[in-house]
């Protein structure tokens, strides 16, 4: 089995500060640049960009002046995959799973 490792909250804010931080640079926007063109405070977008702490009001902002906003519109959709065609059959699996398991006893 393989483990697969999530990022955390705080480890996916500061991954999409440092992201929203290259496209500003690429668009050759200075901070104050963006923060005139978003509507979001100098201070609040110099501390996203070094921390990835913002309201998501502000983040969406920023995601709009920067043209990025349409991954947001999908961002809790349920998404099924594979050999699932709805939630009661990813259950149904999940229940077969475990009673098909087998403990190893202890001698």
């Amino acid at each position: 089995m393989s483990i697969i490792l999530m990022p955390t909250p705080h480890e996916l804010a500061f991954h999409l500060a440092q992201k929203a931080q290259k496209k500003r640079i690429s668009l050759n926007w200075t901070q104050q640049t963006l923060s005139l063109r978003s509507g979001v405070s100098y201070g609040v977008l110099k501390k996203f960009e070094r921390t990835g702490a913002i309201s998501l009001g502000s983040l969406l902002k920023i995601a709009f002046a920067l043209g990025e906003l349409d991954g947001f519109q999908n961002l809790f959709e349920i998404r099924l995959t594979g050999q699932f065609s709805s939630l009661d059959d990813l259950i149904e699996s999940k229940t077969k799973e475990e009673k098909e398991r087998k403990r190893a006893r202890g001698n």
